[in-house]
């Protein structure tokens, strides 16, 4: 399948990364079963490029853990397309981490970690810290990924949710559960729409210093992002 013209202008000077990224996800990743055989042929712009805009969102030299990382997504073009940003891949399956820690390698993505375990797990934190932001990609619904989450990420750090179509909605259904796990300020974000034919939505929201039982009030800022 040929490169598209969006995969040159995300990626830059480190597309031959993404590629060979591409090739793992096309050969082994479908092989040993992380990524459905119907996938092979859109994982351009369904999973490598859905994931790799949502870069916009992160400042530079933050640590970035993505829980349930599963075949890399969204950690794994994050870190291509951001080689200043830390990675924390966290994934309990061992055939999963295999998968990882072997495309790791093969790229030489020395910002990249993987772990093997997950996210509620204490160790996680004693052995790499609090981090900047927390990332997943269609993990869980918003209540139970934000209790996995928040533990992990540092005040005033961010949650940064890819979700679907209903985003707008689980923050309506479970705004009270998160804020009540220490996560407030949650709005809807979408990326890459200058490059995608489907912008990629993110739930953005900000980890409080304690448990809180009711929703802050949002900050002002920006709600629409764009790729670089």
């Amino acid at each position: 399948m040929s490169v598209p013209e969006a995969a040159g202008r995300v990626f830059g000077e480190r597309l031959p990364l993404a590629v060979a990224y591409h090739d793992w996800l096309a050969d082994a990743g479908v092989i040993r079963g992380l990524i459905g055989p119907r996938e092979s042929s859109r994982l351009w712009e369904r999973h490598i490029l859905n994931c790799a805009v949502v870069s916009d969102l992160f400042d530079s030299d933050e640590r970035i853990v993505d829980i349930g990382s599963g075949a890399g997504l969204p950690g794994i073009p994050l870190a291509i397309v951001r080689p200043d940003l830390k990675l924390v891949l966290v994934e309990p399956l061992l055939r999963r981490t295999t998968f990882l820690s072997e495309v790791v390698e093969s790229l030489g993505l020395d910002n990249v970690i993987v772990v093997r375990g997950r996210a509620e797990e204490k160790a996680i934190i004693a052995e790499h810290g609090e981090a900047d932001a927390v990332t997943s990609r269609a993990v869980a619904p918003l209540d139970r990924l934000v209790k996995w989450s928040a533990p992990l990420i540092r005040t005033d750090g961010r949650l940064v949710a890819m979700k679907g179509s209903s985003a707008q909605e689980e923050i309506a259904e479970h705004g009270a559960a998160c804020a009540a796990a220490g996560v407030v300020d949650l709005i809807v974000e979408s990326v890459g729409g200058e490059l995608l034919a489907d912008p990629t939505t993110v739930i953005v929201g900000r980890r409080t210093a304690g448990r809180s039982g009711r929703v802050a009030k949002a900050k002002p800022g920006r709600r629409d992002r764009r790729a670089r």
